[in-house]
């Protein structure tokens, strides 16, 4: 099992499952992050946090904790 906080700058990769409960999956969902969408990483700060994506053309930054919930492939 890989999560999105594991995966390197450049790569892209497809969600697969999303973890944790309640109101954090669902924020994760609204931001288009779902079981099947392409994230491409876009950047990862030098303590990796924050998490710098691409999602359906957006730029998002996650949190490494929020990026652990994310299951990718």
């Amino acid at each position: 099992m890989k999560t999105l906080k594991q995966i390197s700058c450049g790569k892209t990769v497809k969600v697969t499952k999303l973890h944790g409960e309640g109101a954090v999956k669902r924020r994760i969902m609204d931001m288009g992050i779902t079981k099947g969408a392409d994230i491409f990483v876009r950047k990862v700060a030098p303590l990796g946090d924050p998490v710098e994506v691409m999602v359906r053309g957006y730029e998002l930054s996650l949190r490494k904790a929020d990026a652990e919930m994310i299951e990718v492939e």
